[in-house]
């Protein structure tokens, strides 16, 4: 018997005559983890030896690097980056929680407490 994975959600509008939406942590996580990728000078996002394993066989994990707390409306989130080598990491990693403030609170209406980031590498160019 395959144990279930629980997943937290939380609800971000409700109405009586149609219904509610619920939005998983998990999905938070996607948004600030593809958000964050966009951002030039950050090579990847770090994960941790479970991540880095399912990455190796070839499953996509949105959610790699990226650890989201979420309460009643509010936001608290953690990445961990490769930064390019050559770039300025405050600026980066200012562009980044802007970035990613911004798509999370326009994507879920949720209120955005703070992103911190954790530079866990450098990554070298090859030529």
């Amino acid at each position: 018997m395959a144990a279930e994975i629980e997943r937290t959600s939380h609800k971000v509008y409700e109405k009586d005559t149609i219904g509610e939406v619920q939005i998983a942590d998990e999905v938070v996580a996607i948004i600030a983890g593809l958000a964050a990728t966009e951002v030039e000078g950050v090579d990847s996002m770090a994960g941790n030896v479970t991540n880095e394993l399912v990455s190796r066989l070839g499953m996509k994990n949105l959610s790699k690097g990226v650890k989201v707390e979420v309460t009643e409306e509010h936001v608290s989130v953690v990445l961990s980056l490769n930064i390019k080598y050559g770039y300025s990491i405050p600026a980066v990693c200012e562009t980044v929680q802007e970035k990613v403030k911004n798509a999370i609170e326009n994507m879920t209406g949720l209120t955005v407490l703070d992103v911190n980031i954790k530079i866990a590498g450098v990554a070298l160019e090859e030529k």
